[in-house]
């Protein structure tokens, strides 16, 4: 008994000694012998009273100690027995006490002096602020709970600190946790690529056997990882699977893309294929609308490649071969007539390309503006461009020496935001990334969007434009935008500077009509020679200053050969590096012995870019995707900030070795 309770007590101990004593002196007058008689009786009782009051403390201090040295023997042997691994460590986190659970369970040998983490991988500081974590050890699964006990002196100093680990066994609960995730339902969205495009030309009895061969190959691949298969239309098949077996599918990279490439039609290009699978941690209906997003990516990237969509983002196998071209103009005059309508219902236009626009960025928006002017003349259109950060100056400087009738083609970034208005429409071309746009603000300003691009699909893409025309089998925006003009009104009175500007950037994506071209891409020249496009002038927008074919030949002169890749490297940051390393890069394939051509140069305002080039045999926009840029398979590029030229050449061959270990 301690505190208010106890003091109670001997206050009505004494009290009572107080009342005996005067109920004895009360009799005095009466009877002095009865006195004396109840003096002595109350005498010799509070004389025992405090005898044994005294010796039963005396007990209960001792029954105390006993029983709290006993208690804590006992808690001491009960905590060393304890089922469950137990350790002490103090401040640094080194061990100076343990259970017989934690050697038995979880470290065999003599712990003391050891540190937590030289046994355990464990965030010792985070997991005391955080009461608990939870780590995977060698025999199994522990969530450990950390209880701390500090010991301070009179003046409130710390002296020590010791920290109870408490390893509570979660192995059973991780287990039923993978084998939920393992027979998690997965759906598989699988698209034949340009289905009608392919079998356009083959006979009935050779498109029948074309498709019992393709199905022959995805029935036979989907029941060897146990998946249920259906198809749905001529080219579309749907397929549900476990987690597991799509783990599995993607640790073999979907050999199917590989099987089914190979089945021969004559005088068309291989069959590919396009899947799109969704993992998601909801439903099933969420794990389909995953699956629809990463078809359209796989798609967009040009086909024949699976995309694979989960909480992270995307993940891509196959994109070995090009993209297939589409010969048909359906979609093109869809597309046109709806951006005609767009287009009457605003106030005004402001078309722009990305960072450092070239000759198709801005030569096919230019060509949109002039189109867009001609279309409905009460409109204003405008291109925005930077005029001191770009690689089109001869095009700009052409179309506003020739062009003084109309008002000005080309303003600054800034001037169009200031010109900017709730009903302006902003059209992007020869781009759909968010990051290297020519301007954010613009961007974020717009109410409306339109895309014309030929890139392949990056995860970064623009998602709220009102019309996103992407076709990554194209040449160039340049002759996307030529293919989507033929159908405006009035486009016959397209002046002739016009048409220069949009087929100098099919030329230069194409190198001259060499890569990447198609019958579209005959086609939209053929329309712009219609309208008075001059070779000999286009020509000559592409030629350059003494310095840059100097600096272009040094490249080459100093490349090196890695793994058949070409890689040259300069750091000298003059201003005309970018003109000068794409260059360089094109001619680097005529080296005897090279699919890939790479060049790393330093930029005026402190970064590091790389230009990548191929004749179709290496994907460099996966190399570069791994480097956080993108392009084409033939034709891609990245760019750094913070690192020198070394680092970027470092890593370049970091990713090529990455990239022949996976197709490998």
């Amino acid at each position: 008994m301690t505190g208010k309770r106890w003091t109670a007590f001997k206050m009505v101990s004494l009290l009572l000694v107080v009342v005996s004593l005067a109920c004895a002196f009360s009799v005095y007058d009466v009877d002095e012998v009865r006195f004396w008689t109840l003096l002595a009786i109350t005498a010799l009782t509070a004389l025992a009273f405090l005898t044994l009051f005294s010796a039963s403390q005396k007990n209960l201090h001792k029954f105390v100690t006993e029983m709290e040295s006993q208690l804590n023997l006992t808690e001491r042997d009960s905590l060393y027995k304890f089922p469950a691994p137990a350790v002490i460590v103090d401040s640094e986190g080194i061990i100076v006490w343990y259970n017989i659970a934690f050697t038995e369970q979880v470290y065999g040998g003599d712990a003391f002096g050891i540190h937590i983490t030289g046994i355990i991988d464990i965030d010792l500081q985070k997991t005391i602020e955080n009461k608990n974590t939870t780590v995977s050890y060698e025999t199994g699964h522990f969530r450990i709970s950390a209880v701390t006990t500090e010991k301070r002196d009179s003046d409130s100093e710390l002296i020590s600190d010791l920290t109870l680990l408490y390893f509570d066994d979660i192995s059973d609960y991780i287990t039923l946790e993978n084998r939920f995730n393992d027979i998690r339902p997965v759906v598989i969205l699988i698209s034949v690529d340009n289905y009608e495009d392919i079998l356009s030309n083959e006979r009935d009895s050779e498109k029948a056997h074309i498709m019992i061969q393709i199905d022959k190959f995805l029935e036979t691949y989907f029941e060897e990882y146990g998946a249920l298969m259906r198809k749905v239309s001529s080219d579309r098949f749907i397929a549900v699977a476990e987690e597991r077996d799509l783990e599995n599918m993607i640790k073999n990279k979907f050999k199917v893309l590989d099987s089914v490439r190979g089945i021969p039609v004559e005088g068309r290009s291989a069959v590919t294929l396009s899947i799109g699978a969704g993992i998601s941690g909801g439903s099933i209906a969420d794990s389909e609308r995953e699956a629809k997003q990463a078809l359209e990516m796989a798609q967009g990237r040009g086909g024949d490649q699976a995309a694979i969509k989960n909480e992270k983002g995307f993940e891509f196998f196959g994109g070995v071969s090009k993209g297939i071209e589409k010969t048909t103009r359906v979609k093109t005059r869809f597309v046109s007539t709806a951006l005609a309508e767009l287009i009457g219902s605003c106030d005004r236009v402001i078309v722009m390309g990305h960072r450092f626009g070239d000759l198709d960025s801005v030569g096919s928006g230019a060509g949109m503006v002039g189109a867009i002017r001609r279309l409905n003349p009460d409109i204003e259109a405008y291109m925005a461009v930077d005029p001191d950060r770009n690689l089109a100056k001869p095009i700009i400087d052409r179309l506003n020496e020739n062009l003084t009738d109309e008002p000005p083609i080309f303003i600054s970034p800034k001037e169009a935001l200031e010109r900017m208005t709730e009903d302006t429409l902003l059209i992007i071309t020869d781009t759909h990334n968010k990051d290297i746009i020519e301007s954010t603000e613009l961007y974020d300003a717009a109410k409306q969007i339109a895309v014309i691009d030929h890139h392949r699909q990056t995860v970064n893409y623009i998602d709220n434009a009102v019309i996103f025309h992407h076709e990554p089998y194209a040449s160039s925006a340049s002759e996307m935008t030529a293919e989507l003009i033929q159908y405006f009104a009035n486009i016959d009175k397209l002046p002739s500077y016009y048409a220069d500007a949009m087929l100098a950037g099919i030329m230069l994506d194409t190198k001259n009509f060499v890569m990447r071209t198609g019958v579209r891409t005959f086609e939209a020249a053929a329309f712009l020679r219609k309208l008075g496009a001059d070779m000999v002038a286009v020509k000559g927008l592409f030629a350059n200053s003494f310095e840059c074919i100097r600096q272009r030949s040094q490249l080459v002169s100093s490349a090196e050969i890695y793994n058949r890749c070409a890689i040259a490297a300069d750091d000298s940051c003059s201003a005309e590096s970018r003109v000068c390393a794409a260059q360089a890069a094109d001619e680097m394939l005529g080296i005897e012995g090279v699919d890939a051509s790479f060049v790393i140069f330093g930029t005026p305002d402190g970064g590091v870019s790389i230009s990548a080039r191929s004749l179709g045999v290496m994907n460099v926009q996966i190399i570069m995707e791994k480097l956080g840029g993108g392009g084409h398979q033939t034709m891609a590029a990245a760019q750094f900030t913070g690192i020198k030229v070394a680092e970027a050449k470092a890593k370049l061959i970091g990713a090529i070795d990455e990239f022949i270990a996976n197709i490998s």
